[in-house]
């Protein structure tokens, strides 16, 4: 009889500034690495197709859905998570989206965070448009989007 098991491999990479060798099922997605392996549960898990956003991660500064993305891809990858957006302060972004009331259940916000953090970095003062194309790929299910729009709205007063 045969013995079914799940071989592990050693991966490399630095997430969150830290250099990390870890010891990973080959089964795993980063989304697993980053909530059971590393404890940075601030990266959610909704659909795990693809298609919600909760995931949503910084890898070699760009935006990626975790759960789609496989331990051996990461090998030498450099990943930021919702945990590296700020230590002591809220970042604009995190302001914003608090002023605004652009949260409820709070599942959606790490997500669209980083989807809005990837593309300021990538251009500085984007158009709503722009911001509306970046957050496309996320999901809010509590509401209505109107709070995630003032806050757009918000970042746009400040100029960022």
């Amino acid at each position: 009889m045969m013995e079914n098991k799940i071989t592990s491999h050693m991966i490399h990479v630095k997430i969150n500034g830290a250099n990390k060798e870890l010891d990973v099922p080959q089964t795993y997605r980063l989304v697993d690495i980053l909530r059971n392996e590393l404890d940075l549960t601030g990266t959610k898990v909704s659909c795990e197709v693809g298609r919600c956003g909760a995931c949503s991660v910084i890898m070699n500064g760009k935006l990626v859905n975790s759960c789609l993305v496989m331990a051996y891809q990461i090998e030498g990858a450099e990943i930021q998570t919702i945990e590296s957006v700020s230590r002591d302060t809220l970042h604009p972004i995190q302001e914003a989206f608090l002023e605004g009331g652009a949260l409820q259940c709070g599942y959606c916000t790490p997500g669209m965070i980083m989807a809005l953090k990837t593309l300021v970095a990538e251009k500085h003062k984007p158009s709503r448009e722009e911001v509306l194309q970046a957050l496309s790929g996320n999901l809010c299910r509590c509401t209505g989007y109107e709070g995630i729009l003032r806050a757009i709205d918000l970042l746009e007063e400040k100029g960022i």
